[in-house]
């Protein structure tokens, strides 16, 4: 009986986790923040300062009537053609969830208004799974051979060891360093379920 309950309880807190661990990693941006979608923002500059991941959501806030949000190819984005639309939304309150990797492009489908700027594209990366260890480097050494000496080999001045860095990690995002304190309290806890089941 205690053993049922025990299980009971374990996928209980598995499905919490799973849950809660999910909705951690993603992040609502509200395009052009507080100026919303509008023909006087710069949205390259907007979308420089932020991350975008799978399973993220843009929110695009706009006057009915006097905008849209056109999502359409690289090709019609950089032509500001909007005659074939991917989809267009029209509500004055539209939100697009991030459901792929790669590039994704929108611009206002108003004449002129992409051609004043109100174009918006993005870099889409595959859904955040939280920060992953880089390996720690170790010292790269030239290979060596008994038969062929190097000239600086009896030199009184030795070389420091060679060291390969790899890229450094990206800092954490909020989202990122909420999934790291969840994984930091939920695997002890998951550590004395399997001791006590």
């Amino acid at each position: 009986m205690a053993l049922i309950k025990s299980n009971a309880f374990f996928t209980s807190l598995l499905i919490l986790v799973a849950r809660f661990g999910g909705a951690i990693g993603e992040t609502v941006h509200k395009v052009g923040d507080s100026k919303g979608w509008t023909i006087s923002v710069d949205y390259d500059a907007w979308a420089s300062s932020k991350t975008f991941h799978v399973g993220d959501s843009l929110v695009f806030e706009y006057t009915k009537g006097s905008h849209d949000v056109t999502e359409v190819t690289h090709n019609d984005f950089q032509l500001c053609e909007t005659s074939n639309p991917l989809t267009r939304y029209e509500t004055g309150s539209d939100t697009i969830v991030l459901t792929k990797p790669g590039l994704q492009q929108f611009l206002c489908g108003i004449p002129s208004h992409c051609d004043l700027g109100q174009k918006l594209q993005i870099h889409v990366l595959p859904a955040s799974l939280g920060p992953i260890a880089a390996p720690v480097p170790g010292p790269v050494r030239s290979p060596s051979s008994s038969s062929s000496r190097s000239p600086l080999a009896d030199s009184p001045v030795k070389s420091p060891p060679q060291y390969q860095m790899g890229p450094s990690p990206a800092p954490l995002s909020a989202a990122s360093k909420s999934s790291v304190w969840i994984g930091l309290c939920v695997l002890p806890l998951l550590s004395l379920i399997f001791i006590l089941v």
